[in-house]
């Protein structure tokens, strides 16, 4: 099967700066596909470089399997919503998609129009001016109009981080009923976003791709025995100090918040409770206070860290 969206070596240079550094990934047809940083990751200059907005530096790209060009071939397959999109304000949402709709062939007519509002939720505000939008409707327009070329691939950039949870809600479910029908390929920096409705994930660091795996192969890699353990008045050296402790297989400090140090530990082949016990005796002999001593499954945001700073550390 041909990829939606399939990068080779992309780079892409800023008068010396490196922005995105040798990217090369696959998104696979009808998925919706998590493009996980913090801000200034690359996340924005690998969309513009698939909409057709701007060149890469060296390395390739197509969609569908149509190079990404200059000539721009490529984007009667794409639709973009960039960051906090803006409309002309005195018209409507209606009007808005009509002008969008414009600039296709004939057949993205006033039947597709009223299909897109009723798609994103809008159509009884079809007729308002758009200045009267919350910004989870601007959002959900921008994905309309995004969608108004019927392309097999939409781009959209940070559809929710500027919203409120209502509004992060309504997006959030307009992209999962595009699954299977779209490939839907956005970044953001929200991780609750991406667990919750991506069925892949690409965690990009400093223009570097970090991590590219299924969302739920990457949750598990990190969740089997985990014990998060949270002491007051640790040190620098706690970390070492608890890797030697019996049963345990490996340490990952995940912060500090004032005086409160929190550390991951993964057990070897030996019980939780066993190392749960080693973590309190170890903590007393110390003077330290164990303000938690837990196994859980860790979240995306957990998994996001650990992998991105052990990165940083190698």
């Amino acid at each position: 099967m041909t990829p939606a969206i399939e990068t080779r070596g992309l780079t892409k240079q800023y008068r010396g700066v490196s922005a995105l550094t040798d990217l090369s990934l696959q998104v696979q047809p009808g998925s919706v596909f998590g493009f996980l940083g913090p801000n200034g990751a690359g996340k924005t200059t690998t969309l513009k470089i698939l909409a057709g907005l701007s060149r890469a530096s060296s390395g390739t790209a197509a969609i569908s399997g149509v190079p990404v060009t200059v000539q721009g071939v490529h984007r009667a397959r794409v639709g973009y919503l960039a960051q906090e999109p803006r409309f002309y304000g005195w018209m409507s949402g209606r009007q808005t998609l009509a002008y969008v709709a414009s600039f296709f062939p004939p057949d993205t007519n006033r039947r597709r129009i009223d299909e897109l509002l009723e798609l994103v939720g809008l159509t009884d505000a079809a007729d308002r001016p758009t200045k009267t939008y919350s910004g989870g409707m601007r959002q959900r327009l921008g994905i309309a109009q995004a969608l108004a070329g019927d392309p097999s691939v939409v781009l959209l950039d940070e559809p929710a981080a500027a919203l409120d949870p209502l509004g992060r809600h309504d997006v959030l479910g307009l992209m999962q009923r595009l699954r299977g029908d779209k490939t839907v390929f956005y970044s953001t920096h929200i991780l609750d976003d991406v667990e919750r409705v991506s069925d892949h994930v690409a965690i990009l660091d400093k223009g570097r791709l970090v991590v590219s795996a299924p969302t739920a192969e990457l949750m598990n890699d990190f969740k089997a025995s985990t014990i998060r353990v949270v002491l007051l008045g640790a040190g620098a050296d706690t970390e070492q100090k608890l890797a030697a402790l019996p049963g345990v297989d490996r340490v990952a400090a995940i912060g500090r918040d004032g005086q409160e140090w929190r550390y991951d530990i993964t057990p070897s082949k030996g019980s939780v409770a066993d190392v749960q016990g080693a973590v309190t005796r170890f903590a007393a002999t110390a003077g330290l206070t164990v303000a938690s001593n837990r196994q859980e499954a860790l979240n995306l945001e957990d998994v996001f860290l650990r992998i991105v700073n052990k990165e940083r550390t190698a």
